[in-house]
């Protein structure tokens, strides 16, 4: 069976209700339809250090996350906008995925690129497209695969208070949206486990 992992950079400790929260589990949700298993982590949660090391040392708990990242074969990423651009905790996350450019598996591939990520962004401001196209990037280099149509967001009205997580139903858009993003994750994943990247030339 094939395994997502949703990372929640929300700047909420929990219990506090995230609106990224909602979207990623609603991501997670619609992956299940198609065969897939998840599990979600609010990474404020844990305390991971700067760095761009897979281990900071001095109570780093990146190194949880990083056996679970490495455990999934999906990796959902999701992020408020604050200011414009994703928030510190995702810019967080993809300076430690950093460290794994230096890390190969046994056939001398990086070990990140037979795996997939799509993304998640909301807000009360623009930034949406911005900020998916850095994660994009980001994740790209790193090894990560991005499917068609992998990334899904919802920006609010701008300047106003209402949250995704406060909306009485999911917009119609966004939810056929995360439908065609799990769709097509999940074909991917399948197909990167079944054919794998070659390996570089000796």
């Amino acid at each position: 069976m094939l395994r997502a992992l949703a990372l929640n950079c929300t700047l909420k400790p929990s219990p506090a209700a995230s609106s990224s929260e909602l979207m990623a589990q609603q991501v997670l949700d619609a992956l299940a339809g198609h065969g897939v298993a998840g599990e979600q982590f609010r990474v404020v949660d844990f305390d991971v250090k700067p760095g761009i090391q897979a281990d900071m040392g001095d109570g780093d708990e990146w190194p949880r996350i990083r056996e679970e990242v490495m455990a999934a074969d999906i990796l959902v990423l999701a992020t408020p906008t604050w200011m414009g651009h994703m928030s510190s905790v995702a810019q967080r996350v993809l300076e430690r995925l950093d460290a794994e450019l230096s890390e190969t598996d046994d056939e001398g591939r990086v070990v990140l690129a037979g795996k997939v990520a799509v993304t998640v962004v909301l807000g009360n401001e623009d930034g949406a497209h911005a900020i998916t196209a850095d994660l994009y990037q980001a994740l790209g280099d790193v090894g990560f695969t991005i499917p068609s149509q992998g990334g899904v967001y919802w920006n609010g009205e701008a300047m106003h208070t209402t949250d995704y997580k406060d909306l009485a139903e999911t917009p119609e858009k966004v939810a056929s949206t995360i439908a065609t993003l799990a769709r097509n994750a999940a074909h991917l994943a399948t197909v990167l486990r079944e054919r794998p990247y070659p390996a570089p030339p000796e």
